[in-house]
C-alpha cells in the first residue's frame, strides 16, 4: 500500500424547525466552493415525478419536506431541483456495502462505500418536530445509520437495484424512522409503510433490546427479529432471496464471520477494534469500487452514546447524544482519520478478488 489519504468528516449540529435546519445547513453548504458538484453529476432518473415525490413525502413525512424548502432557499435553487436532489425519491444511486453485529446492549457496525460519493458529516439533529438524533449523513438530508433520543438504532444494508420500483431510497427511509419512531416495532411498522425504490436490509434495535432485521424489496418486506443479530448485504428468507445478486459470497463470509465474533462475548471497545482494525476481516480498503470502509460506529442505546471512528485503526471518540441535548458537552468540529484510496485489486469474471475472496457483494 502506497501512503494513507486524510479523511476528514465534519460535525455538524442542527437545532431548530425543520425549514431553519434547511437553512443552516444550506449556510454550511455554500462555503463550499463544489457543493452542487455531486447533484449536477450524478446520474439521473428519467422517470423522476417532483409531483409524485412531494405528495409521498407529504403523507409519510412532510418535515423532511420543509427542511427540503429551507435548503432550497438558502441555496437559491428552484424548489423542484432540490426535492430531486434530496428526497430520495425514485433516484439512481450505486451499490456499497455494510456490516453489523447487535448485542442486547449495543450496536456495531462498518459503512463501506467510496470516498468520493461519502458525505463525510456527522450530524446531531434536535429539531422542534421529532425526535433528535445523532448519525452519519448522504445526500444531507438522509441517513446512512444512527440513533435517536429514544435509543432506537437503525442502519441500512444493500441488497440489489434490480427489482426497483418507484419509491424512497434507504437512507432517507432510516432518516424517516429516526425522526419518527421510538421502538423497533414503530420502525417496523413505519418501514411497511414507506414505498421501497431498492432491495435493501435495515437492521435495528432499541432501548429494550428487541433486536431486528427488515429484508425490504419494494414488493414484499419480510421481518426477523433476532439478538444477538448480524447483517450484511443479502437476503435471507425464501420469500426475497431470490432478489439477491447473483452473487453473494462476500457478503455470506462477513456473516460467518460475525457469527464467530458472537460467541466472544465482545464488549462495545472490543466489538468497535474488532472492526476497525487495518487487518480485520471486516475492514475493506477498495474505495474505487464502492467497497472501502469509511466509518466504524457503536450505538450504545441505553447510554444514548456513539463510539465512533473515522478510517481504520482509529482511536475510538466517545460522543454522548444525552448530554449533548442537556448542553453539557461540547462536539469537535471534525472527525479525522485515514484511508488507503490507492489499493490494486483483480477483477475475475466482475467479481473483484483480494488474497483470493471475493469482497464485493
Amino acid at each position: 500500500m502506497n501512503d494513507p489519504k486524510e479523511l476528514v468528516v465534519k460535525v455538524v449540529e442542527l437545532t431548530g424547525s425543520n425549514y431553519q435546519i434547511g437553512g443552516l445547513q444550506a449556510e454550511q453548504l455554500r462555503q463550499e466552493s463544489n457543493w452542487n458538484g455531486p447533484y449536477q453529476n450524478m446520474e439521473k432518473n428519467p422517470d423522476f415525478n417532483c409531483f409524485q415525490a412531494r405528495e409521498k413525502l407529504n403523507k409519510v413525512h412532510p418535515n423532511i419536506l420543509e427542511e427540503i424548502y429551507g435548503l432550497a432557499d438558502g441555496l437559491g435553487i428552484d424548489r423542484n431541483t432540490a426535492i430531486e436532489w434530496y428526497s430520495g425519491y425514485n433516484v439512481i444511486f450505486p451499490e456499497m456495502g455494510c456490516t453489523t453485529l447487535v448485542s442486547d446492549s449495543f450496536y456495531v457496525r462498518n459503512y463501506d462505500f467510496s470516498d468520493q460519493l461519502y458525505d463525510a458529516r456527522l450530524v446531531l439533529m434536535n429539531p422542534i418536530k421529532g425526535y433528535a438524533s445523532i448519525g452519519f449523513s448522504q445526500q444531507i438530508i438522509g441517513r446512512l445509520d444512527g440513533m435517536n433520543e429514544k435509543g432506537l438504532v437503525i442502519g441500512l444494508h444493500f441488497v440489489n437495484q434490480m427489482y426497483k420500483e418507484e419509491g424512497f431510497i434507504a437512507t432517507t427511509i432510516v432518516r424517516m424512522v429516526l425522526d419518527q419512531c421510538a421502538t423497533t416495532d414503530e420502525a417496523i411498522q413505519l418501514i411497511k409503510d414507506i414505498p421501497h425504490g431498492y432491495c435493501y436490509n435495515y437492521s435495528i434495535t432499541d432501548k429494550q433490546g428487541k433486536g431486528a432485521i427488515v429484508e425490504a424489496s419494494p414488493q414484499k418486506q419480510i421481518v426477523k427479529f433476532a439478538t444477538p443479530l448480524v447483517c450484511t448485504n443479502h437476503f435471507e428468507s425464501e420469500a426475497l432471496k431470490g432478489k439477491n445478486r447473483e452473487t453473494i459470497q462476500g457478503s455470506l463470509h462477513r456473516k460467518d464471520y460475525l457469527l464467530k465474533l458472537i460467541k466472544q462475548r465482545l464488549t462495545p471497545l472490543s466489538a468497535y477494534h474488532s472492526f476497525n482494525g487495518n487487518h480485520s476481516k471486516l475492514f475493506f480498503h477498495h474505495y474505487k469500487e464502492y467497497f472501502g470502509t469509511l466509518h466504524t460506529v457503536v450505538y450504545l442505546p441505553n447510554k444514548l452514546e456513539v463510539i465512533l471512528g473515522i478510517g481504520y485503526d482509529s482511536d475510538p471518540l466517545t460522543i454522548s447524544l444525552k448530554d449533548w441535548l442537556a448542553g453539557k458537552t461540547v462536539v469537535p468540529k471534525a472527525i479525522k482519520g485515514n484511508i488507503y484510496t490507492n489499493r490494486v485489486i483483480l477483477v475475475y469474471s466482475k467479481i473483484f478478488f483480494v488474497k483470493d475472496e471475493a469482497y464485493k457483494c
